[in-house]
């Protein structure tokens, strides 16, 4: 559904996405995670036919972003990381003006207005102008408006971006409703765990290339089974290390503050075994702590080890 192929784009001497080979099948949702400037925005840009890209090709909906991109458009609803909103209209003017321009019937529009501010939450603010309507809110007109020509596939760049907690709920809420819907979906955010909760395939870029790809399946299993712990005591890092490799089940051993940070594949009596362990070695163990699993660490450690 969408497919790219050593895709590469550059800005004068600036590399915003280097030689980029994604594949998101059709009906799935993809979350694309990075920092800023990790070349998400410009990967979409393209994917939405808005960028040329420097070499490459791309493809949504069997449609190919340069050969043919108007194909491409009727394919996508994209909604972009910074937009726009006309003022003096309603939320129902809104949603059908952009039904006119792609050229929907006005009593389908109608109809599929009525149930997109529905589905998103809206349809108490029908009348309301759209400039009167929180950031949240807007972000979910958004989304109803992407779908307004019923198109197969969702390009959202940072939906939740700007938003409170309770907006980022309500968006996500949204997201996840998409599903129902068999749209194919590729997210952008800089949040990893809020990408999690949506996406079936995670993946991570950094400074324009596509460093690893995940299952959220999979990663959610791997998180339930690690334990990150923390320990503290008397030893210097190499006797740390030397000992608790010895357990088959520490997985990887970092310095840490008065201590040792060990990502543990175990559970929490073959931590008390681990301790033990530790305490026969001669190490006074002075804290023995589980801390909440880094996911965004424990994705890197599974794609290198290809887990995922």
């Amino acid at each position: 559904m969408i497919q790219t192929e050593n895709l590469c784009k550059r800005y004068g001497r600036h590399l915003a996405v280097r030689d980029l080979n994604l594949f998101v099948r059709r009906g799935t949702v993809f979350g694309l995670v990075g920092e800023n400037g990790a070349g998400k925005t410009t990967t979409l840009s393209v994917l939405a036919t808005l960028t040329t890209p420097t070499s490459g090709r791309a493809y949504v909906n069997g449609f190919e972003v340069m050969g043919n991109p108007a194909g491409v458009r009727r394919s996508i609803g994209y909604m972009p990381d910074s937009f726009g909103v006309y003022d003096d209209i309603s939320c129902q003017e809104y949603l059908q003006f952009y039904a006119e321009c792609y050229r929907v019937p006005r009593a389908v529009a109608e109809a599929r207005c009525q149930e997109y501010l529905d589905w998103v939450g809206l349809a108490d603010q029908r009348d309301t102008y759209v400039n009167h309507l929180s950031r949240g809110m807007q972000q979910r007109l958004e989304i109803a408006r992407c779908l307004m020509h019923d198109p197969p596939v969702l390009i959202l760049d940072e939906p939740t971006s700007g938003l409170d907690p309770r907006s980022r709920i309500e968006v996500r809420q949204v997201l996840k409703r998409l599903r129902e819907l068999g749209k194919t979906l590729i997210i952008s955010s800089h949040i990893l765990h809020e990408l999690s909760e949506v996406a079936d395939e995670i993946g991570m870029m950094r400074r324009g290339e596509l460093i690893a790809v995940a299952s959220v399946e999979v990663l959610r299993s791997h998180t339930s089974a690690y334990r990150r712990l923390h320990l503290a005591g008397d030893a210097d890092f190499a006797r740390w290390s030397a000992v608790l490799r010895e357990d088959p089940r520490v997985m990887d051993v970092h310095p840490a503050a008065g201590g040792v940070e060990v990502l543990y594949a175990g559970t929490v009596l073959q931590q008390a075994d681990l301790l033990a362990r530790l305490v026969r070695a001669g190490i006074a163990v002075t804290q023995f702590v589980e801390q909440p699993t880094d996911i965004e660490a424990l994705f890197l450690r599974l794609t290198e080890e290809g887990l995922a």
